[in-house]
């Protein structure tokens, strides 16, 4: 028997058991009370786990769904019927549903769709917690304003009927057709006052409500979006060419390349052939498959604390602010992996970031590995990754730190660790920005 670092008593061959503030949502108050109150991970400890559960109990009326008042979840928009073939949506859940995030922080996941279809993929599903169903169609406007779809975090589009049409320049057309209709709609604005919190990938000690310790407090609270070109969107692809159909207001000539597209790089699109690529790395490259285990679910290790988690850090306010208005993406690098454990890996830059007229586009698209030169606005977000537990990951630090600063000193020598962790870049011996670059060339080569 164990006890982990929230005090809770874990044996080596069961799944741990913690206490959580029970769900409530309407329809989901029939689950027994043991399922409110205890959380556990499956026998892998790899996956948020539950007692499972009937599907009726997880159905939403549109009134439910709108009495609930949704927010910061996940809203899945799947096509399909009876006749259609399953997509495994088990694979769609499982990562959103990963150990490594913890159970407060788990999104709830709402799907818009066939009641058939969704009975029949049910039965791989029905022991993750916090899934609501919401029979209906992606395409009614009124169903989407039920589940607060313009309160989501992200939606994302899919469809089961792509094989079943012939013409490859229709397989997507359920899927664009929901997109568009989504970017079309337009939202009340008097929803803003709630104020919705949404934490995004926030990781746990780093949340906005403790700014002093956090990181990442600059990321703000989702703002009621008033028009659907601001939802975030994810939309499946079969065919690369149809992305061209996606955004109105891209002007990419249709021969354009998927990759060099605005949606792709914005990360609104997703298509098949992205599979097919990545398994032609895996087979160059068997390091790639361990990569995006890492990224997706954080890993292979049961020992929660050993594995990392993908997160945001804003640069708009907070210990890095100083390098948000011009300092340089390795001095980023630097201090965030030797002051909070962290392994910066590109930065989430808005589309318009240097126009001279004030833009109400919130678009964003990806710099994956930046050089160590390049200079960064105060409007970009940093994708990193951290360790499970941010707080074990500072008291490991710090402890190493400790020791360090222990040994430096019976040496009578020394330490750059000793410099104040606030130091402005101006005030840095250059012997130190050399070495740090250096070693930072080094661990991109690598």
């Amino acid at each position: 028997m164990l006890i982990d670092q929230d005090g809770v008593l874990v044996s080596n061959s069961s799944p741990r058991l913690k206490i959580h503030d029970p769900l409530l949502i309407p329809g989901n108050e029939q689950v027994d009370n043991m399922d409110c109150n205890v959380k556990k991970y499956d026998s892998t400890g790899m996956f948020h786990w539950c007692p499972a559960k009937e599907i009726d109990k997880v159905i939403l009326t549109r009134s439910e769904a709108a009495m609930t008042v949704l927010s910061g979840h996940v809203v899945v928009c799947i096509f399909g019927d009876v006749t259609s073939a399953l997509i495994g949506l088990r694979n769609f859940v499982m990562p959103l549903r990963a150990s490594n995030f913890h159970y407060h922080e788990l999104k709830h996941i709402v799907f818009v769709g066939s009641l058939e279809y969704l009975r029949r993929e049910w039965e791989t599903m029905h022991n993750f917690p916090k899934v609501s169903i919401l029979p209906g169609t992606p395409l009614s406007r009124a169903d989407l304003r039920a589940v607060n779809i313009n309160l989501c975090d992200m939606c994302v589009i899919l469809s089961a009927n792509q094989n079943n049409i012939d013409d490859t320049s229709l397989q997507d057309k359920e899927c664009i057709l929901a997109s568009l209709n989504i970017k079309s709609m337009q939202f009340d604005d008097s929803i803003g006052v709630l104020q919705a919190n949404s934490q995004g990938f926030s990781p746990p000690g780093m949340d906005r409500s403790s700014p002093d310790k956090s990181p990442v407090h600059g990321l703000l609270r989702q703002h009621s979006i008033t028009t659907g070109i601001d939802i975030p969107i994810i939309t499946e692809l079969v065919n690369d060419s149809n992305v061209q159909f996606l955004d109105q207001d891209d002007d990419d000539d249709p021969d354009t390349e998927l990759y060099l597209t605005q949606p792709f790089a914005c990360g609104t699109a997703f298509a098949v052939s992205v599979l097919d690529s990545l398994m032609s790395a895996t087979y160059f490259n068997d390091n790639i498959l361990t990569l995006i285990r890492t990224l997706v679910t954080g890993g292979a290790t049961p020992e929660l604390e050993d594995r990392c988690r993908v997160a945001q850090l804003a640069l708009l306010d907070g210990p890095f602010a100083d390098l948000g208005d011009g300092g340089c993406y390795g001095d980023l690098f630097c201090k965030a992996l030797k002051t909070y454990n962290m392994l910066c890996f590109g930065i989430y830059r808005l589309r318009d970031f240097n126009s001279s007229t004030p833009s109400q586009c919130t678009k964003r698209f990806v710099i994956a590995n930046p050089p160590y030169e390049f200079e960064l606005v105060p409007t970009d977000w940093i994708f990193c990754l951290m360790q499970y537990d941010h707080n074990a990951g500072q008291s490991r630090a710090s402890l190493s730190h400790s020791s360090h600063s222990s040994y430096a000193s019976s040496k009578k020598s020394s330490s750059v660790h000793s410099l104040p962790a606030t130091a402005n870049r101006q005030n840095r011996p250059k012997s130190r920005d050399s070495r740090e670059k250096q070693k930072y060339v080094q661990e991109d080569r690598l």
